[in-house]
């Protein structure tokens, strides 16, 4: 039998799945560059994608294929929650403050307490609204937080203020789902409260043991000299950390994303977290192009079709909804969550959308609690918001900007948002071997508080450290790393490592990151140096030929031959 036709039979084997992978990659690639073209988010082309290939449309991919899919996505949102923890230590969790905790906490409560009582109004039993209001109340994380990073607000006030509420939705999603599941199977109260207690317990060993690992074994790890030296160990190490986190929550039955997110933040104080990221990176955009296209293929466009006028009304009701419950908790006039009006409103935008984990509470209440008409229904509405939100993200920057512009017509003492001082801006520093140190040591008087140093060696921080210079362990050749150490508001670029091949990678990088950031880079031999100003370099030290020329200078000396402008060696 055919491969496409074993698939949509339900024969699945592991080949069959190395297909499933290749097919919806495949798959994404070509609608996510079609989505691209047409100036659109490329993650609708992925919902597209799954939405074309899944069983309710061609069918490549059948019903009985769903479990393998269903967790290599999983594996895609762990992995994606994992480098985002890396990037909040607990320190800057502490940062996001009230919003977060009493923002998503009333978030929640109220988004569901509102669905309950429209949904029980309309007259669905009293556990079947519960179950649809807490689905509804989540958000989805690997799609927004996707999108802040993509366009660079996930550190602008909506930004924060939405990761700190979908972080507090995550942690929700345990009580949430032990909620819905007691509902669907009628547990007792104290059934429930139980099984929570046990969960918890559960997860303070996990925290403790993530402690002892991430505090004792690898920073030892990463500070041996054999894997400075091999660039493969500390990548297999991210990976092992990353789903080996996500392994154990799953083994005590707490969400694997959770526990992946976990064992980021608690590595995020490393000084090796940013180049981690950077190792990962590749593996998480396949995983996560593949957790989209899963969401794409849980939709039925033909059933949605036949009822567009009920997923049409649904959907409006709940992203005008939510995005207004988010802007009037913001707007409450305490000083623990008042937000000024456009950060409001522009987070309200930003989580508007129903959660890719409603669809596992959705699978839970399917039967007992809700029937197939409302089973399609939440799953249309969930994949038409989660089609929506690309748009919101880039339309709320867009309707601040009207805003400001209006006021500033109307209210003449707005100012414009001045850039980046030159006196204010950085000096960033590729390597700190001896020939990165001369140089720091030159500029420090006036930039001793302005340079960052880039540098793999472990060895580098102390040194770094004893200058007194902000010091990012990474790798200068990874475009994440570089934007980490804050390339786009950088005056200069210094690139002083000794591999020329390196040199010309790393400079071509930088070049496509900013193109007008000044980028001076060393050449070791003469014939690598218009290689790297062809790569992007304004300036090129080349070694043989300042070699050249302090011989010369030296010889001359020893000589007492007096010096010509002849003498000097043409550039």
């Amino acid at each position: 039998m055919p491969l496409p036709l074993m698939l949509a039979a339900g024969e699945v084997s592991g080949w069959n799945v190395l297909f499933i992978v290749l097919l919806l990659l495949g798959s994404a690639l070509v609608l996510g560059t079609v989505a691209e073209l047409f100036k659109q988010s490329a993650i609708v082309g992925y919902l597209a994608a799954g939405m074309l290939v899944g069983p309710n449309m061609l069918g490549l991919v059948g019903d009985s294929s769903m479990g393998d899919v269903d967790l290599i996505a999983e594996m895609g949102v762990a992995l994606l929650l994992f480098t985002i923890g890396l990037e909040f230590s607990f320190a800057r969790l502490r940062k996001l403050g009230s919003i977060a905790l009493l923002g998503g906490t009333l978030q929640i409560v109220v988004t569901a307490t509102v669905v309950f009582a429209t949904t029980s109004v309309i007259g669905l039993p009293p556990k079947a609204a519960l179950a649809i209001g807490c689905m509804i109340a989540l958000s989805s994380t690997a799609t927004v937080l996707r999108l802040l990073v993509d366009t660079a607000t996930i550190e602008a006030p909506h930004g924060r203020n939405a990761t700190g509420i979908l972080l507090v939705q995550d942690v929700a999603v345990l009580p949430v789902t032990l909620t819905v599941s007691a509902l669907a199977l009628g547990g007792t109260a104290t059934e429930m409260a139980f099984s929570l207690g046990k969960t918890l317990l559960f997860a303070a060993i996990l925290v403790g043991g993530f402690l002892l690992l991430f505090n004792f074994v690898v920073p030892k790890l990463l500070n041996l000299k054999e894997w400075a030296r091999n660039r493969e160990f500390p990548i297999l190490l991210a990976v092992v950390l990353a789903f080996g986190s996500a392994a154990a929550a799953h083994t005590i039955e707490i969400s694997p994303a959770i526990g992946a997110f976990l064992a980021g933040v608690l590595m995020a104080g490393s000084p090796f977290a940013t180049q981690v990221r950077a190792d990962i990176a590749s593996l998480r955009t396949a995983l996560v192009t593949l957790f989209f296209a899963a969401v794409g293929m849980l939709a039925d466009p033909l059933w949605a079709f036949a009822n567009i006028h009920l997923v049409a009304g649904a959907t409006l009701a709940v992203l005008v909804g939510k995005a207004a419950v988010v802007f009037g908790i913001l707007s409450l006039p305490t000083k623990l969550l008042k937000q000024a009006p456009i950060p409001a409103a522009l987070t309200g935008f930003a989580i508007a959308q129903v959660g890719e984990f409603s669809f596992v509470l959705a699978k839970i209440a399917r039967g007992p609690l809700i029937d197939e008409q409302a089973f399609k229904l939440i799953v249309s509405v969930t994949v038409v918001t989660l089609f929506a939100t690309p748009y919101l993200v880039k339309f709320g920057p867009t309707l601040a900007l009207k805003l400001r512009r209006r006021q500033s017509d109307e209210h003449e003492s707005i100012e414009p948002i001045e850039p980046v001082a030159e006196s204010e801006r950085k000096v960033i520093l590729a390597g700190f071997g001896p020939a990165g140190q001369l140089v720091a040591g030159d500029l420090i008087n006036a930039y001793s508080d302005r340079i960052t140093v880039l540098d793999l060696n472990p060895k580098a921080r102390s040194t770094a450290e004893q200058y007194g210079l902000s010091f990012q362990s990474g790798d200068a050749t990874k475009a994440e790393v570089l934007e980490h150490a804050g390339l786009q508001d950088a005056a200069a670029f210094i690139v002083t490592l000794p591999d020329p091949a390196i040199v010309r990678q790393v400079v071509h990088v930088a070049r496509q990151l900013c193109p007008h950031v000044m980028i001076i880079a060393r050449s070791r031999y003469h014939a690598a140096r218009w290689e790297i100003m062809l790569a992007g370099a304004e300036v090129v030290v080349d070694e043989e030929e300042q070699v050249g020329r302090r011989l010369a200078v030296e010889a001359r000396r020893a000589l007492g031959v007096a010096r010509s402008d002849a003498d000097e060696p043409a550039d």
